[in-house]
């Protein structure tokens, strides 16, 4: 008799190393049933492919989470902490249960499930591929609204990494409410901060 194979969440985040905007990171269990032979890691995509994927992936999965940690929780803890709360609340917030979590990289939050970290595990695994879709079509979309709020930054086009446009803009503009004064880039920027000051510790 063959066994039944285990509940697997795959795991991954988006934008870790943006000077702006949240952390996305999502979880997803996928269906055994339903042929996931075209999801692959989210870099490795077009943008019109990751959306035709991600709504797949949403269709047919057994249960999905994206998490957002936001940018002053970012500053407040350091962007690895920030990562790992948002892998334990996407895998605590899906509808179900999983019985093993595989998560992309080499480090992983405490969990009370058995936990795997897998590096590139974007490409090597489907589940973690799908989680991968999933946190980058969110936090690009996110992104995207907060361009129409700070034109001048270019959001919709780098979404927050740290582009020569990006900082050309931040030089001349000064941080928004949504840059990462813990980022180096950002915090050299800052002499009279209005929105709140710096909270270290220092950028990675």
């Amino acid at each position: 008799m063959t066994a039944r194979p285990l509940l697997t969440a795959g795991v991954d985040e988006a934008g870790r190393g943006c000077l702006a905007g949240p952390v996305a990171v999502s979880a997803v269990i996928l269906d055994p049933a339903h042929d996931w032979e075209a999801v692959d890691d989210s870099k490795q995509l077009s943008r019109e492919r990751r959306e035709e994927l991600a709504d797949m992936v949403r269709n047919h999965c057994l249960a999905w989470r994206v998490v957002l940690i936001d940018r002053a929780t970012i500053d407040q803890i350091n962007i690895l902490q920030a990562t790992l709360l948002g892998m334990r609340r996407a895998v605590k917030g899906l509808d179900l249960a999983p019985e093993l979590v595989l998560i992309d990289g080499n480090r992983a939050p405490e969990l009370d499930i058995e936990t795997r970290t897998l590096v590139d595990g974007d490409a090597l695994e489907k589940c973690i591929g799908a989680a991968s879709i999933l946190a980058k079509t969110h936090r690009d979309a996110y992104m995207t609204r907060l361009d129409s709020r700070f034109p001048e930054y270019g959001f919709g086009r780098h979404k927050g990494y740290g582009t020569p446009e990006h900082l050309q803009a931040l030089q001349r503009h000064g941080p928004t409410p949504e840059h990462r004064r813990s980022f180096a880039p950002v915090r050299d920027t800052l002499q009279d901060d209005l929105f709140g000051p710096a909270n270290p510790p220092a950028a990675p």
